[in-house]
Parts: C-alpha cells; sequence; structure tokens
C-alpha cells in the first residue's frame, strides 16, 4: 500500500461506501483520509452534486467547517429546503422523511456554521412546521384542480421558490421527487427553472407528465383542448425529450368517446405536426391489435373503435376485419337484422362484404355464434343467380364446411364447432375425412431426439392455446381479397401493390423508427394515471382507490373456451380413430388438459384417475413416439398403466373395423396402407399379418377346481367366464406393458451410449464427456422401477396368468388340449 500513489488510493477511497475500516488499516492511509479536500470530493464524485449535501451532512463525524466551504465551492447544490429539513430534524421539531439520526451526527460547531452560510445565501429563513418550500409545493399540487379563484398558492409562488431559492427534491428518497414531474404537467413554464437547479427529466417520468397532461378533466373544469395542446407544445418546446409517446397518444385513443377534451388537443397536435408520427397509422396499429385479444367481444371498447375507425379510415385488411367483428358480435348480442349491420357497414365504409369477410370472421379465435352472420349474408353478400342480392344455400353450405375444416386446428373454436354440428350434419363426414387423412401421426415422419429439429417439434392439433395461444389464425395472404371478389376487377398483384404503396413509410414514420416512441398498449389513460399515481406512494397499501390492472382483456382466447379436442371426444366417441389422432397429437404437444380430459375420471379428479371404458386407450405407439422425441411421458399414460389398462400397440388395435371415420375415408376411395408401419422399432409384439387373430377364449388361462358338466356346455362357459377376476386381468395388463416398455428402455439406452461413444472419440485418454440422457430414459427408468414393485406386489396375491398360445381356429367352442410327448427311456 505505501507504494501505491495518493491519486491511486483516492481513487480506491470513491469506490468505498465506507472508506473508515480501510483508512484505520495503517498510519498513512489515516493522515491521507484526514485531508478535508479528499472528504469533500469523496461525497461529489460518489453521489453528484444534486445529492453530496445531503450524503455529507450525514457522516457528521468527517464533516467540519473546511469541507462544507469546500464543497459549496466545488458546485454542490445547497437548497432552502434541504436548509430547512436539517433544522427541522436537527432539533427534532418536525419528522419528514428521514429515519436516521443524519444531521444530528454532526457536531454542534459544524451545525452553527453551516446554518451561518444558509443564512448568507438565502437570509431569513422560514422554519416553522408546514413553512418549508416542500410543503408549499405540494400545496401547489393540491389546488391545481381547485377552480382559480379558491387557489391559495400561484404558479409565480412556486417559481420564486424554483429560481431564487434553488428548490429541487435532494434524495432520491424524497417523496417530492416523484411528484415532480407532475408539477411540471401542470405547469410547464416551471420547467427551466427546474432544469437550472439540476433537475433531469428521467425517461420513466415522461409518459407520466403527459398523461396528466391529457387526463380527463372534471365536469366543472374550465380546461379545454386547445390548452392542453398549448402546454404540451410549451413542454416541448422547452426540452426536446419530452414529447408525446405513441404508448400515450394509444391511451388517449382508448377513451376517445369519455375524454373528448383529451382527444381533440391530441388531434390538434397531429393537424400542427407536433407529434413525432402519424396519428393514422397509430390508430391502424391499435386496431389490429385487437384481433388476436379477448377485449374484441367487449361491447365498450367496440363501441370506441368503430370512433376511431370513423375518424381514421384505414384500407389495412387486418383493421378492416377488426370492425367487421366488432359489428357481427355486436348484432349476435343485439339479435340486429341484416338490414341494420348493412347500415353500419355503409357507415364505416368497410364494405362491400364478401364471402372471404365472412370465412375471416367466423374462424376468428373469439366469435362463437353465426346465426345474424348467415342471415346477413343470405340477405346482402354476393348476387344470387335470380340477380337478388345474397348467397345461394349451396354457397352458404360450402362456408361453413370451409369453416369447419379450417377450426380444427384452432384450439378454442369447440364451441363453434359443435353448433356447426348440430345445424349442419353433414359437415361430420368432411371434418373425420380431414382428420383421418391430413393429420395421421406416422412414426418415422416424427423426427429423431438427436436431431435439432426435435425441439421444437410440434403438431397442428390439441395445442394448449392456454399456454402457447392459437397460433397464426390471420395471415396477410389470407387477408387479401379473391380476384373474383375484387369489385375493381384489380388482379392480386395490382391490389398488394397498391397496399404496399398505401404502407411506405413517411419522413416522420422513419424519424418514429430510430426513436424510441414507445409501444401501444389496450390500456385506458384512467387506468394509467391510476396506476401511475398509486405506484411511488410509500402509503399505497391504504390508498382506497388502488386498483390492479385488468388483463384478462389481453388473453388471447375466448372466455370459457372448449378445447376442440375435448368436443371431438364428446361427438366421436373414446375409441374412435378421430378422437386417436387427437390423443396422440395433444400426447406430443404436451397438453395436460385434454390428457386429462381423455384419461381422468368420470367425476373430474386429476388425483383419482381409473380404468373406464370412457377413457381414450394408451398404445404402445405413444411411448415409441416419446422415445423418438425424447420426451417424459406425461403421468397420465403412466397412470393407466399402473391402473391396469389394456395393452395395445397402436389405435387400430382397438378402433371396430365399422368406425364412422374409417368408413367415411373407405367411402371416399382412399386406401389405408398396412396399420404398422415397416420402420416401427422391433420391441413391438409379434404379429402375423394375413393370418386371422387368436381365440379370445385362449387369451387368458382359467385356474378353477370347477368341474364342467358335459350335459349343459353353456352354463359351464358362463361360470368360467364369471370366474376371470378383474385383478388378474388388471395385472396381466400391467406385466405385458411391463415387458414392452423394459425392451423400448433397452434398445434406447442402447443409442444413448452408442452416441456417448462417438462424442468421446475426439477426447484424449482419461477424459471424459458428460451427456445428459433424455427426458424419457430418465422418467422411464423410474417409471418401470415403481411399475415392477406393482406387479410383484400383484404375483404374491394373484395367479400369474399363464402366456397364451396362439390359435387361430374359427370355432372358440372346439377346444382340443394338446397331448404331453411321451420322455424317451435312456438305456
Amino acid at each position: 500500500m505505501n507504494a501505491l500513489c495518493d491519486e491511486l488510493i483516492q481513487l480506491i477511497f470513491y469506490e468505498l461506501n465506507d472508506p473508515g475500516p480501510l483508512a484505520h488499516s495503517c498510519r498513512r492511509l489515516w493522515h491521507f483520509s484526514q485531508d478535508a479536500y479528499i472528504r469533500s470530493n469523496y461525497f461529489l464524485s460518489r453521489y453528484g452534486e444534486m445529492e453530496a449535501m445531503y450524503y455529507a451532512l450525514g457522516r457528521g463525524a468527517i464533516v467540519t467547517e473546511r469541507v462544507l466551504d469546500i464543497l459549496l465551492a466545488s458546485g454542490a447544490h445547497l437548497s432552502r429546503y434541504l436548509i430547512q429539513i436539517a433544522i427541522h430534524h436537527y432539533f427534532h421539531t418536525q419528522a419528514h422523511f428521514i429515519k436516521t439520526p443524519w444531521v444530528r451526527k454532526m457536531s454542534f460547531r459544524a451545525f452553527t456554521y453551516f446554518m451561518r452560510l444558509a443564512e448568507g445565501m438565502y437570509g431569513e429563513i422560514p422554519h416553522g412546521k408546514g413553512e418549508d418550500d416542500g410543503a408549499v409545493f405540494m400545496a401547489f399540487l393540491k389546488e391545481s384542480r381547485f377552480p382559480p379563484t379558491v387557489k391559495t398558492i400561484t404558479w409565480e409562488d412556486i417559481k420564486e421558490i424554483l429560481e431564487k431559492y434553488k428548490f429541487t427534491p435532494f434524495s432520491m428518497k424524497d417523496p417530492v421527487m416523484v411528484q415532480f414531474p407532475l408539477v411540471l404537467a401542470i405547469e410547464p413554464r416551471l420547467l427551466p427553472y427546474a432544469k437550472a437547479n439540476g433537475f433531469r427529466m428521467d425517461g420513466k417520468y415522461r409518459d407520466f407528465v403527459f398523461r396528466k397532461m391529457f387526463e380527463r378533466p372534471q365536469p366543472s373544469s374550465e380546461i379545454r383542448a386547445d390548452d392542453i395542446a398549448r402546454n404540451v407544445r410549451v413542454l416541448s418546446t422547452l426540452d426536446e425529450n419530452m414529447f408525446v409517446t405513441r404508448t400515450v397518444a394509444a391511451e388517449v385513443c382508448m377513451e376517445a368517446k369519455l375524454n373528448d377534451v383529451g382527444y381533440n388537443a391530441l388531434k390538434q397536435l397531429a393537424k400542427s405536426g407536433h407529434l413525432r408520427f402519424e396519428l393514422s397509422n397509430l390508430v391502424e396499429d391499435l386496431l389490429k391489435t385487437f384481433l388476436t385479444t379477448r377485449s374484441l367481444c367487449n361491447v365498450g371498447i367496440g363501441d370506441t373503435l368503430r370512433f376511431l375507425f370513423r375518424d381514421f379510415p384505414s384500407t389495412d385488411p387486418a383493421a378492416r376485419l377488426v370492425i367487421l367483428i366488432v359489428i357481427f358480435v355486436a348484432a349476435e348480442n343485439l339479435d340486429q337484422t341484416p338490414e341494420y349491420v348493412q347500415a353500419k357497414v355503409d357507415a364505416l365504409g368497410v364494405g362491400p362484404v364478401t364471402k372471404k369477410d365472412l370465412y375471416n370472421v367466423l374462424i376468428n379465435p373469439f366469435v362463437e355464434r353465426y346465426n345474424v352472420l348467415l342471415q346477413y349474408a343470405s340477405a346482402a353478400v354476393g348476387v344470387k343467380v335470380n340477380g337478388s342480392p345474397g348467397m345461394e344455400n349451396a354457397e352458404v353450405l360450402g362456408l361453413m364446411e370451409q369453416v369447419a375444416l379450417k377450426c380444427i386446428e384452432i384450439g378454442c373454436k369447440g364451441k363453434l364447432m359443435k353448433r356447426i354440428y348440430e345445424t349442419f350434419p353433414f359437415v361430420n363426414n368432411k371434418v373425420m375425412q380431414s382428420v383421418v387423412q391430413d393429420y395421421q401421426i406416422k412414426l418415422e415422419d416424427v423426427p429423431s431426439w438427436e436431431e435439432d429439429a426435435s425441439r421444437r417439434y410440434s403438431t397442428k392439433l390439441s395445442l394448449d392455446f392456454v399456454t402457447y395461444g392459437v397460433g397464426e389464425v390471420h395471415t396477410r395472404e389470407s387477408l387479401l381479397p379473391d380476384r373474383e371478389e375484387d369489385s375493381d376487377n384489380e388482379t392480386p398483384t395490382e391490389i398488394i401493390e397498391d397496399i404496399n404503396t398505401d404502407e411506405m413509410p413517411s419522413e416522420k414514420q422513419i424519424e418514429a423508427d430510430n426513436l424510441d416512441l414507445g409501444h401501444i398498449t389496450q390500456e385506458t389513460l384512467t387506468t394509467m394515471i391510476r396506476h401511475d399515481e398509486v405506484s411511488p406512494i410509500r402509503s399505497r397499501r391504504r390508498s382506497y382507490y388502488y386498483q390492479a390492472i385488468d388483463f384478462s382483456g389481453k388473453i388471447h382466447y375466448p372466455h370459457e373456451a372448449m378445447h376442440v379436442g375435448r368436443w371431438a371426444r364428446n361427438q366421436f366417441g373414446s375409441r374412435s380413430s378421430v378422437v386417436a389422432i387427437f390423443m396422440t397429437h395433444a400426447i406430443i404437444n404436451e397438453n395436460y388438459t385434454i390428457l386429462h380430459n381423455y384419461l381422468a375420471s368420470s367425476n373430474g379428479s386429476p388425483c383419482s384417475i381409473s380404468i373406464n371404458q370412457n377413457h381414450v386407450p394408451v398404445t404402445f405407439k405413444h411411448f415409441q413416439i416419446l422415445a423418438r422425441l425424447g420426451r417424459t411421458p406425461p403421468y397420465y399414460l403412466i397412470s393407466e398403466i399402473e391402473d391396469g389398462a389394456e395393452f395395445y400397440y397402436d389405435e387400430h388395435d382397438y378402433i371396430h373395423p365399422e368406425d364412422a371415420a374409417m368408413s367415411a375415408v373407405r367411402h371416399a376411395e382412399i386406401k389405408r396402407e398396412g396399420s404398422i408401419s415397416s420402420t416401427a422399432l422391433s420391441t413391438s409384439p409379434k404379429r402375423s399379418f394375413g393370418r386371422k387373430r387368436p381365440r379370445r377364449s385362449a387369451a387368458i388361462a382359467i385356474h378353477s377346481y370347477a368341474v364342467s358338466s358335459s350335459d349343459d356346455e353353456s352354463s359351464s362357459k358362463q361360470f368360467i367366464n364369471s370366474a376371470v377376476s378383474e385383478a388378474e386381468r388388471k395385472a396381466h395388463n400391467l406385466h405385458v406393458w411391463i415387458k414392452q416398455l423394459s425392451e423400448l428402455l433397452r434398445q434406447e439406452d442402447r443409442k444413448f451410449k452408442q452416441r456417448k461413444k462417438e462424442a468421446e472419440k475426439g477426447l484424449e485418454p482419461g477424459m471424459k464427456l458428460k451427456v445428459q440422457k433424455t427426458g424419457f430414459l430418465r422418467t422411464l427408468t423410474t417409471n418401470l422401477r415403481n411399475l415392477r414393485k406393482i406387479d410383484k406386489q400383484n404375483a404374491l396375491y394373484l395367479p400369474r396368468p399363464v402366456e397364451p398360445s396362439e390359435n387361430y381356429s374359427d370355432d372358440d367352442g372346439e377346444y382340443i388340449a394338446p397331448r404331453p410327448t411321451k420322455r424317451i427311456k435312456a438305456i
């Protein structure tokens, strides 16, 4: 330490929160720390000119007259407000926000010298209770909503304490700090004096200031739109960093009908060019955010969106679709006539409505009813053969068929699918054919866990819309009008060119892209003002008007939505090929909501899972797919096996040959290939194709001491069937599952060891590379251990069934027992 120069030691002191222990470590550092210049510069370099005096007064043991002189000479800010608070605190006359000893640590001599310096700077200083500059400042803020004749403190008084007495918050802990920007919003002319005192507007306070400027005035207030616009212009002129962001402008637009004063002021600023963005583009972007949120169906918000679109019409397809959805949702809620709907369409200028527009409205995740829409389609969309307006019945049926086929992939459209099936039963076969033909998952099509694609692999059906959303329902291509539906006979290329031309960025748009103008939210201005006012207050828990922001309107799925997979099970049954495909997709996508509905007991309790005829069967193919992806098997699958679920290799083992979906596919002359892919793993049980299935009577060996009567064969069979224990059947199923899953686990473990061996080839001798096992390997190893324990317990109390021998006889009644072979005696 003695070898270091004074400059380095000084820098080390400046980085310490308390240099005292270091100063006592050696004699040189002790003498170095006694220098008044070092002490004063420590506070200036560490806390800055604004807070240096505040923190220096709190370290009374090292503050001397010389230190105070150097601090003031070096530019430390000392306001009359800080002096008043220090006097109150030192003499215990008034309790402020400071709860520590602070200036009471100073010696009386040093504090007396501090008061002499204060008297020399500001003369006679008011020191009574409620007479400090902070109290005057807060009183001015409270009286800001009063009529001018009732106010006791004018802006000239605040100007005097800012300009003459250097008023400014002296600490970030000072409650005045969070209220200071609010006064600037009330009186922007105070900003130059605040900046002269060292105040710098933080970016997070900028939106707060302008929100208070555009706040909805009281009914008795005399504030006009011209006054708000003038204050915004003055504040923007005084400080180039003070400008209205897109965030605040969108919040003002969200309450345009309730806060007409603030909304008109915003339009005046846009017309005069004092906004750094185009207000029409802002409204267009705001409308497009509602296309994927639940608030689109709110009646009050729908009125606001129509009001904004009337003031700022847009040619953007997404914004136009939002307005159409708002119109039809309101029409469904109020049961309006097609004539009334057409009047709204004409008033807003979103016509003519085409068949593709109706399709886009119906596939929106938040549209669940269509009665008024179909009435409107039959009365006002297109032209019939006889020349009258409206769609033909065949066109309406084709529209609903397209909507049903699209809604298969939109997980939250279960209610709409149910209504379509009840109204248009012919769609049944089309949906079943589409699911079986287009969404069947083959094992060889699933990427291996060794590939990067397996981590992001997902399927189109049974997506968990609560966690991952509903996906991209409306694409740009789907929103563009078709050629035959374009009234001006423009080609799609011309339409795209027109849209791209309309969206060419202007100079303001380019400037906006280079600045941080904020993001658009769907919150109203009043909600955000209440949120801003409550957040900084120390006693916000006692604020009676405190309300949390409601985020339910921003959810990307409708209220009380029914999953399409749940509807499919109710419609087709648990052992349908359609539900089997939904089951496979749910396992791949890890949709536990669907798995709970498919595999949970009838009482719906997640802790009570039992074998039920209504459960969707679990197959060995499900585990093969999970093994290929390297993903953890869901708990529901393991629980089904523990409860004795029947073993099926794939869904074709339990689906009835006369299944409705398969019959529909065969009726469409689509031949199904072999039930098992040629690339299936060798862990599958031996299956022979082209032969008859084994007799069901040979599937289970019966252990009974009853002797069947030759006179009454039918009663004997009935007695034997009734003797088959349900527990033995479950134990047998569990044993088969353990056997097949163990073989699958061995194969996957072999693949893992082979990959680990290949990864360690390039390493030096003696080095080992840690290769993490897949989730499938780790989880199945543990689950198999538990399954074997259950199997051992079953073996103690239940006789082990004899493995059935394959018998492909046509007659189950005739059975010839094999004769035992004679042993050859050794000579």
